[in-house]
């Protein structure tokens, strides 16, 4: 097997078009020039050192980053995985704050580490016995499925206001975090309504919580902007970044500002591992910044996401299966119903279609937990041919699928 650029090959050399860029990481393109030769020159140069040894590609990976985020976002330390980077952040909050507990979204995924698993609520959390303590989870802004059941396709942010009132009636008032993707993708590729992301921010700093952005999916350019927190305009006290910033190589990010960070050097701020600051996955970091810039790829996935839902929103005229079409960017959800009055998810329908898709050619992928939605995250390279292939065999599979 192999791949390269939107295209998968299987062991016969068949091309399967890839609608979910790996693990949601190669937004680049598989096996980008640039990310090769960034490998190919560590290898020449440093793999990896010593976690307290910063080599020039970390140092500029740090300031190329940075310089793509307003003040106070300009402090960032680089780890291996996305669950490593929030669980760096939920550490860094609870020593900033002095307090422990943590909210999150229902349906929200952040990774499978303690503290990350404990704010993890799409799945994975039975059997493994006791989170950690003072885990909360607010009713996510789902317009299409209302968790509240008050709502009917426009979210107006009442949930967000019942679920912090119920988080006060059960808080210990040791609240330290609330950590929130800007589009809940594992969750079923919700996106929050205008003005929400804003009073979230404000319901945490009257609380005097911090509050983090997970950005593994919607960073460097994957929503239509170079990080999820511009469409709305709020600026998070902590953001992490992971897939998208290594291009299919172990690399994420916490980057804070300067009063959290030196507060956490005074009280001791302590997260290891082996692979903390490594140079190879740096330099890898360092190729896909210069490239968010040099390829226009946030002004790409606009367009491209633009034609794409265009194409969605017509087989939706078509197919009275699909339900509800969603997301931003290259970030895209098509949700599957048995019918649309009652909105029965059409687990069965969706499994066939999408084993019948990758017959045909075409990789996508299932989230939304016991709802039946796909994920649409081709890479930001995309073109408007491979679309058309896409969208054609997307077609072809609900059709000899039966979907009506």
């Amino acid at each position: 097997m192999k791949a390269q650029g939107a295209y998968i090959y299987d062991e016969t050399g068949r091309a399967i078009i890839d609608f979910s860029s790996g693990q949601m990481c190669a937004t680049v393109g598989h096996n980008h020039p640039a990310v090769a030769e960034a490998i190919r020159a560590s290898c020449d140069d440093a793999i990896h050192l010593d976690s307290t040894k910063l080599s020039p590609a970390v140092i500029e990976l740090a300031e190329a980053l940075c310089a793509l985020l307003p003040p106070p976002l300009q402090k960032a330390m680089f780890l291996s995985t996305g669950g490593e980077s929030n669980e760096a952040a939920l550490r860094l909050a609870k020593l900033h704050t002095g307090k422990f507990e943590v909210i999150a979204l229902g349906n929200s995924w952040h990774g499978t580490t303690a503290g990350a698993a404990s704010s993890t609520y799409a799945s994975g959390r039975r059997g493994y016995g006791p989170s950690m303590p003072g885990g909360f989870a607010l009713p996510p802004p789902n317009a299409y499925r209302c968790p509240i059941r008050h709502c009917q396709d426009t979210c107006d942010k009442t949930c967000l206001e019942v679920g912090f009132d119920q988080y006060d009636a059960w808080s210990t008032g040791q609240g330290a975090a609330v950590i929130v993707e800007p589009v809940q993708s594992a969750g079923g590729m919700i996106v929050p309504p205008d003005g929400y992301l804003a009073r979230l921010k404000e319901l945490c700093a009257a609380r005097g919580m911090v509050l983090i952005y997970d950005e593994a999916q919607t960073g460097l350019g994957r929503v239509g902007a170079n990080f999820g927190f511009e469409i709305d305009g709020v600026v998070p006290d902590m953001m992490t970044l992971s897939k998208t910033l290594g291009a299919g190589v172990p690399l994420s990010a916490l980057v804070t500002g300067g009063e959290i960070a030196e507060d956490a050097r005074r009280k001791g701020f302590s997260f290891y591992t082996s692979h903390a600051s490594d140079p190879m996955p740096a330099r890898v970091g360092l190729a896909v910044v210069r490239l968010l810039t040099s390829e226009r790829l946030a002004e790409r996935a606009r367009e491209m996401g633009a034609y794409l839902r265009a194409g969605l929103d017509e087989l939706r005229q078509r197919y009275e299966v699909i339900g509800d079409v969603r997301g931003r960017g290259l970030l895209l959800g098509v949700e599957l119903v048995e019918d649309r009055f009652n909105k029965k998810p059409a687990i069965d329908l969706i499994l066939k279609v999408t084993a019948r898709c990758l017959e045909l050619g075409l990789n996508i992928n299932k989230a939304g937990g016991a709802n039946a939605v796909w994920r649409l995250a081709p890479p930001l390279t995309i073109t408007r041919e491979e679309i058309d292939s896409s969208l054609a065999i997307l077609d072809t599979a609900l059709r000899d699928c039966g979907a009506h």
